[in-house]
């Protein structure tokens, strides 16, 4: 198109030819020169805004969930972090381990700083001295008490020694007769570890044991 301009001038056809297509090749070079560079990264990786599954580019429908991303800004498609993946660990494994301890502390029972023989030996003599108490209140009263409470600080000082040797004292009264007095009773020390005996005591003053993960009955072993 150009020679066609200029061919017919003589001498100046291949100059003003050269001339023109220099103006048109600088000024496509300016025009592309300022265009605005894409904020596209292909290196980064995106992810879907639904369900949070990475995206090779930045596409107009997620593959897996189908989710609509016109509209959306690029930047927020980009992938956190990895600071941000390694907190989240952190924090997962933190309420983890938490919940694990939670657990332990609940389920299994404390741990005496006593061995077995000597935390066996604090239920019976706390079985032995609250029998004492027992037999004492019944002779001055004709009735057992409703309570361990109602006998006063040697009962609660030896319900105490066993609970500081892994061991509950539980006191079941019998009902009271027609006269409203109560005329049996049954002790049981139960251990907070599993292996210890279980302990059994009634009215009669006859300790009784069992080895077996279940509280002790009047059909059990004697202690002798």
């Amino acid at each position: 198109m150009i020679h066609a301009l200029f061919g017919k001038l003589p001498g100046a056809s291949a100059k003003l030819s050269r001339m023109w297509c220099g103006t048109i090749s600088g000024t496509r070079k300016a025009v592309v020169d300022n265009l605005p560079a894409c904020s596209y990264d292909s290196t980064q990786m995106y992810v879907c805004r639904e369900c949070e599954q990475p995206l090779n580019q930045a596409t107009e429908l997620c593959p897996y969930c189908g989710a609509d991303l016109t509209g959306q800004p690029l930047e927020e498609l980009v992938a956190p972090k990895k600071k941000r993946s390694i907190v989240k660990v952190v924090i997962i494994w933190g309420l983890l381990i938490a919940s694990l301890w939670a657990i332990v502390w609940f389920v299994l029972p404390p741990r005496p700083g006593t061995s077995k023989p000597e935390a066996e030996k604090s239920a019976l003599e706390a079985l032995s001295d609250l029998h004492s108490s027992l037999a004492s209140y019944f002779a001055a009263s004709g009735s057992y008490p409703s309570s361990l409470e109602t006998l006063g600080p040697a009962a609660r000082s030896a319900a105490q020694s066993a609970k500081n040797a892994g061991y509950e004292i539980q006191y079941a009264p019998a009902p009271a007769s027609e006269d409203g007095r109560i005329k049996n009773f049954t002790v049981l020390a139960r251990p907070g570890n599993y292996g210890y005996r279980n302990f059994y005591l009634d009215d009669t003053g006859v300790i009784r044991s069992t080895r077996e993960n279940r509280p002790a009955t009047a059909q059990d072993a004697e202690m002798h």
